[in-house]
């Protein structure tokens, strides 16, 4: 059975409710799921798990939220050859430009830290996910482990 880790961002809660929602759509296609909040979390954790998922949303003019820079930044430094991965991004699209960008920026430096890309990047509109996509991108992660 493939294991996950989830870490995410929050303000308002959106992410984080979009994360619970992902750990469930992950445990229903069959893996262990670990749910952590950035702050609670250090990027040398993903080289435990086969499933890798960041969750965040964007910040001012596109920037990476103050609470998970450190996060990206670490993963710069780690090897995650063998792993797959997913981003999910919560955002607002009336910043089209930047619309997820945080999300974006995980995704590139997840796949230059080594790991492969199981879904396109999920990005959502606040938090008004589609629990069947969520379950869709599972899946790919799962199979893809």
């Amino acid at each position: 059975m493939a294991n996950a880790k989830i870490v995410y961002a929050t303000m308002t809660g959106n992410t984080e409710e979009i994360a619970q929602a992902f750990q469930e759509s992950l445990k229903k296609a069959g893996a262990e799921v670990e749910l952590t909040d950035v702050n609670d979390a250090k990027a040398e954790d993903f080289k435990n798990f086969d499933i890798l998922v960041v969750a965040t949303y964007t910040y001012g003019q596109g920037e990476l939220p103050d609470d998970i820079q450190d996060f990206y930044e670490d993963l710069k430094d780690i090897d995650l050859a063998g792993k797959v991965y997913a981003v999910l991004g919560s955002g607002d699209t009336s910043y089209d430009y930047m619309y997820c960008k945080a999300a974006d920026d995980f995704d590139a430096i997840l796949t230059e830290a080594g790991a492969k890309k199981a879904a396109p990047v999920y990005k959502i509109e606040f938090n008004e996910y589609d629990q069947g996509k969520l379950d869709e991108i599972a899946q790919a992660l799962v199979n893809a482990a």
